[in-house]
């Protein structure tokens, strides 16, 4: 799969900088409650009421954490995953061959990591209340399902069990050091342009964060894996919260995936990455591969 980064992109490194890192401090509203029910937009069901469109085929874009995605790191490299004690020995434990021959080569590929393996995505919905996303790297599907919760003797299985609401009202907000949702282009961003930056999405000055639609997915009853390949656990406690938001710039569309894994048995705190695809015509470059202990994808 060809890498999709470097120098001769068209889009600015300063719009990279320009991620949509979501607000992680203000809980729903009874505002964004109701906009999630079906009868709040007039709509009948959660696909006629979607508030944004992520159906189609994507392709990863690695740009934040290339050396621990596009190879697998050494063993006991974990730098910048807020791993315990017990996390760090248990990193420090990994062994590929066990993985291998105790049928574990998925441990890399669940839902707490799958969006961070370099790869292609196909969303659509699979019925009006459920979106469906398969990855051509280890073959694994996801459900997100609107409404509801977990069943309670749900078997933990990688993908867990999704559940998916639009949080259109909260607001989004930049991260320390960058982030945030400047420089995003299309007539539906027109107000978050900077006053006085000469209509420059690129500008920063005085921006203020603003309401916007993206979609946020909450992930239990994951059986253990790896937020890393290279051994860094999660547990069967993580919970893992994640907001899908896109942008149209120059012709593009772009996919972000935040990732946000909570998991008290490894972690001192929560575990932030951040995902980016581009989306493409068809599937015609869909590559399905079987979960690899040692490969990157």
């Amino acid at each position: 799969m060809p890498k999709q980064c470097g120098r001769g992109r068209k889009l600015s490194y300063r719009l990279w900088l320009a991620l949509p890192a979501l607000s992680l401090l203000l809980a729903p509203n009874l505002h964004a409650q109701r906009r999630n029910e079906p009868q709040a937009t007039g709509a009948t069901t959660p696909r006629a009421g979607a508030l944004k469109d992520f159906t189609g085929y994507w392709v990863s874009v690695v740009t934040e954490d290339w050396r621990y995605r596009m190879v697998v790191p050494d063993k006991g490299d974990y730098v910048s995953v807020p791993l315990n004690f017990e996390g760090r020995q248990t990193a420090n434990a990994w062994d590929p061959a066990k993985d291998q021959a105790a049928g574990n080569q998925c441990r890399g590929y669940g839902a707490a990591a799958i969006m961070e393996v370099p790869g292609r995505l196909h969303i659509y919905w699979q019925d009006d209340n459920t979106v469906r996303i398969d990855t051509d790297s280890g073959t694994q599907t996801r459900l997100l399902h609107f409404g509801g919760s977990a069943p309670e003797n749900m078997t933990p299985s990688w993908q867990g069990y999704s559940v998916a609401r639009w949080g259109d009202a909260e607001p989004i907000v930049q991260r320390v050091g960058g982030g945030g949702p400047v420089g995003q282009g299309g007539p539906e961003y027109a107000n978050q342009i900077p006053a006085g930056s000469g209509g420059n999405p690129d500008r920063e000055v005085n921006y203020k964060p603003i309401l916007r639609s993206y979609l946020k997915v909450t992930t239990t009853r994951m059986r253990p894996g790896y937020l890393r390949k290279n051994g860094v656990p999660y547990s069967g406690n993580a919970v893992l919260e994640e907001y899908f938001n896109s942008l149209t710039y120059k012709d593009t569309t772009w996919l972000f995936v935040t990732t946000i894994v909570n998991d008290p048995q490894y972690l001192i705190e929560p575990y932030i990455t951040h995902a980016h695809f581009k989306k493409i015509p068809d599937g015609s470059g869909w590559d399905p591969t079987t979960c690899q202990v040692e490969e990157p994808r």
